[in-house]
């Protein structure tokens, strides 16, 4: 094994070469470095004057639908217009290094999935995907619907984003794969997330009380941070590369993706 680089610690680099199962849980620092605007910083420009909860609920999509389907067509154009990062591609290397890697994200770009990442966990939705707001399927809407939302093609309601809004539940199956995945795991990476927002937030501990080794990459100190057993500091696109290279011999660190 080389030498761990200044800040990569080589007992983490063993554990992660050591271990059986892996459950990463990512937030919207992540995507920051790829330059897709996090939720707050995404109440810019004409936007400035709204707050999230005037667009991001369902009473705002009942009140004004089209104000919060437009709302949020800016910011899928911002998330095309958006690639994956070497912390991305990082993630996908690992899924392919290391047996039973699953990754539970925050974020609603599917950045992981372009990145090549296979076993993904979308906890709070897709922003990319449209469903049914009355039959809450994911479909598509008729190329040929100009509305402003366009209509579920099955039954005529407006057609909303699949993401999760202010006041409604986590996605049964989804929660319950992360919830799985961090009680069974025995090393626990919690990477760009705030460590705010429940119940993603308590995986992590979750993951401690049954003996995972929780390490934490960020720029920030978070709520989290007292129980890691690992403090990485720093971006991700920086400090995962790094520890692939050291753990898998791989260089991570171009560009493009």
């Amino acid at each position: 094994m080389v030498d761990a680089p200044v800040g990569i610690p080589e007992s983490l680099v063993t554990t992660l070469q050591n271990a059986r199962g892996i459950a990463v849980l990512t937030g919207s620092g992540i995507s920051a470095e790829s330059g897709v605007p996090t939720f707050r910083d995404a109440q810019t420009g004409l936007w400035a004057r709204y707050e999230p909860q005037e667009l991001a609920t369902p009473e705002a999509f009942a009140r004004d639908p089209r104000l919060v389907w437009e709302w949020y067509a800016w910011r899928r154009e911002l998330v095309e217009q958006a690639v994956p990062n070497p912390g991305h591609r990082a993630l996908a290397v690992l899924e392919n290094r290391v047996p039973g890697v699953v990754l539970i994200t925050q974020n609603v770009d599917g950045l992981h999935r372009r990145a090549g990442s296979q076993n993904v966990t979308e906890l709070h939705g897709n922003i990319t995907r449209s469903k049914c707001s009355v039959e809450e399927v994911v479909v598509e809407p008729r190329e040929d619907d100009t509305d402003v939302p366009p209509s579920c093609p099955n039954c005529g309601a407006f057609l909303r984003p699949d993401v999760v809004w202010f006041g409604e539940a986590l996605p049964v199956r989804e929660f319950e794969e992360a919830l799985e995945a961090a009680r069974d795991c025995d090393l626990f990476f919690s990477i760009g997330t705030s460590g705010l927002v429940q119940p993603a937030a308590s995986l992590a501990l979750d993951a401690l009380r049954n003996g995972a080794v929780i390490a934490e990459i960020n720029s920030n100190q978070t709520p989290l941070s007292p129980y890691a057993e690992y403090l990485l500091r720093g971006r991700a696109g920086e400090v995962l590369p790094a520890l692939m290279e050291t753990a898998f011999g791989r260089d991570l660190g171009g560009h493009g993706g």
